[in-house]
């Protein structure tokens, strides 16, 4: 398919263009000028004026492209500005009016492209008009005397106020075209800048995401160490002990398999969350369903017995992770440590938070609450989340844990 044809021009070809443009046009008006005259008046023995002429229209076409091309400084263009408009008028003093106000209007053009705060133009455009009008009457005056008083005044009126009128309309579209010009100019390179931003954008953007992945996927790694770890050590450690307890107190050595057992389940369980966030699955399972299936798995083949009180909670992806993981180590801690046979389990909304307890019939603690690794993660990620936990236990009384953490709250079924 072929593309359509665009002009890439950048901002000083396009002027360089326009002012060569320009100049050809001012060439091929002195030519017609001096072509008219020479028609015109030659037959009268006008050879020197002729001559005169065709040196002032050289001179303002070499002063014009002088000005337009070398000249930089805005001062030193009002002193060439101010010669062309001398030259103007002796072009018109030999000649009459032919062409004035388009020699005007190509001599401005020059002008209006060099500056670009718009008072300056109107001063010129203003000063330019009066110019105009003297030459006009001047030459009009010399070419055609002996003309009536009226006739005169009627000629003069009507031809300056066409010239005058020309040279306000020609202002008026150099403004408007210089003036979209120089918008569409901006306007491209605001695009360009913001092509260019938007590149930068999609880097830092890519930069940040990697950086984001490359946390999580740490994040989860840490999981996997501090809870499946902690998890299996537990187990191999239980093991180690109901090996030896296995011939001098069976029943001790059952409990410790049978801790090991719901130990290495919970190890489990985390290592597949783990997994399934790595890949990019979250659980699909509700809150009160998940902690229904921890209790599941914790009575299976055992005779622990659970009670529960749950609602329907939406929490947040971290404090569902959070609050599954904590019930676990909860109910492990109780069966490893207070030889708990018994557990309570409450998930409410209170005030707008969201409250876990964990309460079991174990024997407590005997020498006050020391908290261990289990029990100091669950309170520092607890306030981590802005939330709290609140842990009492007394000697033959049991554990009970609370914690609190505030959500916004998505769905809740009472």
């Amino acid at each position: 398919m072929k593309k359509g044809f665009k002009l890439n021009l950048n901002e000083k070809q396009f002027v360089k263009y326009l002012k060569l443009l320009l100049a050809g046009m001012l060439l091929v008006t002195e030519i017609l000028v001096c072509a008219q005259y020479a028609t015109t008046y030659m037959a009268s023995g006008g050879v020197g004026k002729l001559i005169a002429v065709v040196v002032s229209c050289g001179l303002l076409a070499i002063m014009e492209i002088i000005n337009a091309f070398a000249i930089k400084r805005f001062a030193a263009k009002i002193v060439f500005y101010s010669l062309n408009s001398v030259l103007l008028l002796i072009i018109c003093l030999l000649t009459g009016n032919s062409y004035l106000s388009m020699l005007y209007c190509l001599v401005l053009t020059d002008f209006y492209i060099s500056i670009d705060e718009t008072l300056p133009k109107a001063i010129l455009f203003i000063v330019s008009c009066v110019l105009y009008t003297i030459s006009f009457v001047l030459g009009w005056v010399v070419v055609n005397k002996g003309v009536s008083l009226y006739e005169s005044i009627v000629q003069i009126l009507g031809d300056s106020f066409v010239g005058v009128f020309i040279i306000c309309l020609h202002f008026l579209i150099c403004t408007f075209i210089l003036q979209f010009y120089s918008q569409n100019v901006q306007l491209r390179l605001a695009l360009k800048e913001a092509d260019e931003n938007k590149s930068q954008l999609k880097e830092v953007s890519e930069q940040l995401l990697h950086t984001a992945v490359f946390e999580e996927r740490n994040r989860i790694a840490k999981d996997i160490h501090d809870n499946a770890g902690h998890s299996m050590t537990t187990v191999i450690m239980q093991t180690e002990a109901a090996k030896l307890l296995m011939d001098s107190d069976p029943e001790k050595a059952k409990n410790a398999i049978v801790s090991a057992n719901l130990q290495a389940k919970n190890a489990l369980e985390q290592m597949r969350e783990s997994v399934h966030l790595l890949a990019g699955r979250n659980s699909s399972a509700s809150l009160k369903a998940e902690i229904e299936e921890i209790i599941a798995q914790t009575i299976g083949g055992t005779e622990l017995k659970i009670r529960c009180d749950l609602e329907e909670l939406s929490v947040g992806e971290e404090e569902y992770r959070f609050i599954c993981n904590s019930l676990k180590e909860c109910l492990a801690n109780g069966i490893r440590h207070g030889k708990a046979t018994a557990f309570y389990i409450e998930l409410k909304n209170v005030l707008s938070n969201a409250v876990l307890l964990i309460s079991d019939n174990g024997c407590g603690l005997t020498d006050g609450l020391k908290e261990g690794f289990g029990l100091k993660g669950i309170r520092e990620k607890a306030e981590q989340l802005g939330g709290s936990c609140m842990i009492t236990s007394e000697a033959g009384e049991g554990m009970e844990v609370e914690i609190t953490l505030p959500y916004k709250r998505l769905k809740e079924q009472l």
